[in-house]
C-alpha cells in the first residue's frame, strides 16, 4: 500500500485529507491522463452510494475528468458492482465508485475500476499515486476547446437489473418466497427491492430511506439484528443484508440465525460441485475464513486455496488458479463466471438458486459447515508500526498460540481502511477464545492505543 491507496482504494474522513474535493479533482485528472491517447477521447463512469459527501466528491471528480479533456458519465446512487458492470456495458474507459463501503457516513472513499470491470492492481494504484502526488497537472490540462463534457446515464439501474437476472436460469423466479431485505440506507436501496419484486418474491424492505447520514447506522450487513427480528416476525424464508455500497452479503435463515460469508460460500460451492460446474474443484477464501470451512471443504473433497485479506487478493488468486468462486467471511463473494467483483445482490441470487433447487430450509443447508467459535476484537490505534517491534504484543500472541496448539489459531493484522488493528482468535470454546483474544487486544491497546 502507498500513501493514498489502501486495500480498497482511497478512504478517509470526508472533507479532510485525503478525502477532499481538491484530492478528488487530482484523482479524476490522474485517471484521465493515464487513459488519454492521441485521437481517443476517454469516457469515465462515476457512481456513488448515499453519503452526504458524495455530492461534493462526485462534482470534484467530474471537474478533474473534464479538465483533462475526457467525458464523465454520471450514474448516481448504485452499488459498487453496478459501477463495474456499467463500465463494461457502456464501453467506458474506466469506472469510479464513491463510497466508504461499511464505514460510517462521516467517511468516504474512491475506488477505481478498469475498462474490463476489475479493480486496479497494487502496481497500477502506485503508478496513479505518483501522478497524483506530483506537480504535473498545470502543464497537462486540456485546451479550452478540448474540455470534456458531463452526461447523466438514466438507465443504469435498469441495465444492472437485467444483468443480475441473467445470472440465473431464464425460467427461474422467486414466486412464493418471502424475503426480507436490509439495504443499510445505502447504494442498494432502490435496486434490490425493485429486482426481487420483479422476480415475484414477497418482499419486506428495511432501511431504504437514506438521508445522507444514516448509511450503515445500526443496520445492514454489519448489524443484522433488526433483520433477524423482522424475518421471525414475518415468518420469512430468508433475510438478506447488504452493506453501504452493496458489495457484500450477510444472510439470516428462517429461524433468525445469522450465516457468515463462509457458510454461504460452502453452500454455493457444494451445489456447483454437485452440478459439475465447480471449475478446477477450487474455492478461494482469505486467511480470515473460519476453520470450520476448511473442515467442510475437506469432507466435500474441494480444494481450499487461501489468499491475503481483501477481496482484490481473493480475485487475483482466483484468476491464477482459474477458479470461479471465492470470497471472504465478511460476505464479499465473487462468482467470476458472472461478474468481475464481489456483488451482494448477485450473491443473494446464487444462494436463492440453491435454496429453490434443494427445496430445503436455509437452516438445513447451513449445517453443511460447523462454525468454530471465533472472536474478533478491533483495537483503535494511533499508528501502524510493525507488531514484531513490540515485545509485549508478540509475547501475548505466542502465549495464545501455545495454549490453543492445534485446536485453534490467532490472526492479528492492521485494517487496510481504518486506524485499527484486528485480533481474531478461533478455538475450541467461546470462553477460551474470548479470553485469549482479550489478552492479545489489551497488549495492543497498551502499546499502540
Amino acid at each position: 500500500m502507498g500513501q493514498l491507496f489502501g486495500t480498497d482504494g482511497v478512504r478517509g474522513v470526508a472533507n479532510k485529507y485525503p478525502m477532499t474535493a481538491e484530492m478528488a479533482i487530482k484523482i479524476g485528472q490522474a485517471v484521465t491522463y493515464i487513459l488519454k491517447k492521441k485521437g481517443h477521447r476517454p469516457k469515465i463512469a462515476i457512481g456513488k452510494d448515499t453519503r452526504l459527501s458524495g455530492y461534493m466528491l462526485e462534482n470534484a471528480l467530474v471537474a478533474g475528468i473534464t479538465s483533462m479533456g475526457a467525458d464523465a458519465i454520471i450514474i448516481g446512487p448504485i452499488p459498487t458492482p453496478g459501477v463495474a458492470f456499467i463500465t463494461t456495458n457502456i464501453d467506458a474507459d474506466a469506472g469510479i465508485m464513491i463510497s466508504a463501503s461499511h464505514n460510517p457516513f462521516e467517511d468516504n472513499g474512491i475506488k477505481i475500476f478498469s475498462k474490463e470491470g476489475f479493480k486496479l492492481t497494487d502496481e497500477q494504484e502506485l503508478k496513479m499515486e505518483e501522478l497524483i502526488l506530483s506537480d504535473w497537472m498545470s502543464e497537462k490540462v486540456a485546451l479550452p476547446e478540448e474540455l470534456g463534457r458531463a452526461y447523466r446515464e438514466d438507465d443504469a439501474l435498469g441495465r444492472y437489473i437485467v444483468f443480475l437476472k441473467n445470472s440465473l436460469p431464464r425460467n427461474l423466479n422467486l414466486e412464493n418466497m418471502k424475503i426480507v431485505l436490509d439495504c443499510a440506507n445505502g447504494a442498494t436501496y432502490k435496486v434490490a427491492p425493485l429486482l426481487f419484486k420483479e422476480m415475484r418474491a414477497q418482499v419486506t424492505s428495511l432501511n431504504v430511506n437514506p438521508d445522507g447520514m444514516n448509511i450503515n447506522l445500526n443496520c445492514g450487513a454489519l448489524h443484522p439484528e433488526g433483520l433477524a427480528q423482522k424475518v421471525l416476525q414475518t415468518k420469512a424464508d430468508i433475510g438478506l443484508a447488504f452493506d453501504g455500497d452493496g458489495d457484500r452479503l450477510i444472510v439470516v435463515d428462517e429461524k433468525g440465525e445469522t450465516l457468515s460469508g463462509d457458510q454461504v460460500l460452502a453452500i454455493c460451492a457444494a451445489r456447483l460441485k454437485q452440478e459439475n460446474r465447480l471449475k478446477n474443484n477450487i474455492l478461494v477464501t482469505t486467511i480470515m475464513s473460519n476453520m470450520g470451512l476448511s473442515v467442510a471443504l475437506k469432507k466435500m473433497d474441494i480444494e481450499h486455496v487461501q489468499a491475503k485479506v481483501g477481496d482484490r487478493y481473493v480475485l487475483e488468486e482466483m484468476q491464477k488458479k482459474d477458479a470461479i468462486i471465492g470470497g471472504e467471511e465478511s460476505g464479499h463473494i465473487i462468482f467470476l463466471d458472472h461478474h468481475t467483483t464481489g456483488d451482494g445482490i448477485l450473491s443473494a441470487l446464487q444462494l436463492l438458486y440453491v435454496l429453490k433447487n434443494e427445496n430445503k430450509p436455509l437452516s438445513e443447508l447451513a449445517k453443511i459447515m460447523q462454525v468454530f467459535p471465533q472472536v474478533t476484537i478491533n483495537v483503535n490505534v494511533k499508528s501502524k508500526p510493525p507488531l514484531e517491534d513490540y515485545p509485549e504484543i508478540t509475547a501475548s500472541i505466542k502465549k495464545a498460540e501455545k495454549e490453543l496448539s492445534d485446536s485453534g489459531r490467532v490472526l492479528v493484522r492492521y485494517s487496510g481502511t481504518q486506524a485499527m488493528c484486528r485480533v481474531m482468535v478461533e478455538g475450541p470454546t467461546e470462553e477460551e477464545t474470548g479470553m485469549l483474544a482479550a489478552s492479545v487486544a489489551q497488549a495492543i491497546k497498551n502499546n499502540l492505543g
